[in-house]
């Protein structure tokens, strides 16, 4: 099994019909995500960065989901400007996107952005149905 580029993702995303991927809102709002230097960057320390509102809509039912994101990286040279992060992660509450989706996204979209040397995200989605999600993407992958 390979590994998808980008493109390939949206388009996997898209027959999914979890097109949130492209939303243009998270498209700009990733944009602005904002990162200023790291005073400490020859020295190995973990951020962690608990965001316990998260929102977006379930593509399938058009239901709200609930969740939590826990963020945790270790910088090289950029930490993340949390007011950025805020913004960014506001802007998926009216978006259709699958958990699995939306968790990688962030993933990748911080990742791009801080360039850190290793970073995880995990999701923490409410109880919907009886069932709980958890969704933890990390990278560079560990598998």
């Amino acid at each position: 099994m390979g590994t998808l580029n980008d493109d390939e993702r949206a388009q996997a995303a898209q027959t999914s019909g979890d097109a949130g991927v492209n939303d243009p809102k998270v498209r700009e709002a990733a944009k602005g995500l904002v990162a200023f230097p790291n005073a400490y960057p020859d020295r190995d320390y973990t951020v962690t960065i608990d965001c316990p509102e998260f929102t977006a809509i379930c593509p399938m039912t058009g239901q709200p989901d609930f969740g939590r994101m826990v963020i945790e990286y270790v910088p090289d040279r950029w930490l993340l400007e949390l007011k950025s992060l805020k913004l960014y992660l506001g802007a998926f509450r009216d978006v259709g996107i699958f958990h699995e989706t939306v968790t990688n996204t962030i993933l990748d979209d911080l990742r791009r952005r801080l360039e850190p040397r290793r970073m995880a995200v995990k999701g923490h989605y409410n109880m919907r149905g009886g069932i709980v999600t958890v969704v933890d993407a990390r990278w560079p992958d560990e598998n």
